[in-house]
């Protein structure tokens, strides 16, 4: 989750730039209001005299029925086409969005862990280089071997990446946005940290990055620095994507954050980037999550 959304800027992006700036603020989002089509006018009254008043019976009495005609029954209404699919049903094989054991679990601001506290069965210590220490240091065995695999090509190519936040409990979630919303009100907290039970942290699935030289670590400067850049362009090699992408929050809830990968393995992670897809939301078709239901 987001440490700091409020300062500066994307890499090599003007606009980006621009946002940051905009957030830092203090700004909300703009609101679009739709044109609304203008009401069609009233015909022109006829110049042609008016012919005689009918009289109360005649105003009054039932239409005749002309003999032998029948009343046509009502046209039927047109079924509902059916949903489209996902994207992500093209694939030939498909797991579950609601197993927490599942690569392609959904955990967004509309689905919750299940159970609430869930716990990976399987949490090991990754061998990469890292900031961090305890349960922080630990993902799920899958995680753990694709991004240690994912860690060694960076420093092949002479970038230096290291894990800053892996693992956390029910517990320290909890404590973690507990304390956004006592330093910002919820409102602002709920932008920038996961509920308890609604983070992807908790799953083993996704951990954070940091650059090893420790620039811009938690901001959205960190874009620019070699660890951001070589993970958004090689991740998904590795089964990885950045979870939370440039400008896209009013689907996933959250303000970009490059420095929060998501493993959903290989064939997805490809699929995403090859279809030109951004998010889980649009990718498995579970919908926008903004805000809290």
């Amino acid at each position: 989750m987001c440490y700091d959304c409020s300062s500066s800027s994307g890499p090599a992006d003007p606009s980006r730039r621009s946002f940051a700036r905009f957030l830092a603020a203090g700004a909300g989002l703009t609101v679009l209001t739709a044109c609304t089509p203008e009401a069609p006018r009233a015909a022109a009254p006829s110049s042609a005299p008016s012919s005689a008043s009918p009289s109360p019976a005649a105003a009054t009495a039932p239409a005749t029925p002309t003999a032998g005609a029948t009343t046509a029954p009502p046209a039927p209404s047109e079924p509902a086409p059916p949903p489209s699919p996902s994207p992500s049903a093209a694939l030939p094989r498909q797991l579950s969005l609601t197993d927490p054991a599942s690569p392609w679990l959904i955990v967004n601001k509309h689905h919750p862990l299940v159970p609430a506290a869930y716990a990976p069965a399987d949490l090991v210590r990754p061998a990469v280089a890292m900031t961090v220490s305890g349960e922080a240091a630990l993902l799920n065995s899958t995680t753990a071997g694709a991004a240690e695999a994912m860690f060694a090509a960076a420093a092949r190519d002479g970038v230096s990446m290291v894990l800053a936040s892996g693992y956390r409990s029910y517990g320290t979630q909890a404590a973690t946005y507990n304390g956004y919303v006592a330093a910002r009100g919820q409102a602002d907290a709920d932008t920038a940290s996961a509920r308890p039970g609604y983070s992807e942290h908790q799953t083993g699935w996704a951990f954070d990055i940091a650059d090893g030289g420790g620039v811009c670590g938690f901001q959205p400067c960190f874009a620019d620095q070699p660890a951001a850049v070589w993970a958004e362009v090689n991740g998904h090699r590795f089964g990885f994507v950045v979870r939370y992408p440039w400008m896209f929050h009013s689907i996933t809830g959250y303000y970009y954050e490059p420095w929060h990968l998501r493993y959903i393995g290989v064939e997805a992670a490809t699929d995403m980037v090859n279809r030109g897809i951004f998010t889980f939301e649009e990718y498995f078709g579970v919908g926008p999550a903004p805000g809290y239901l």
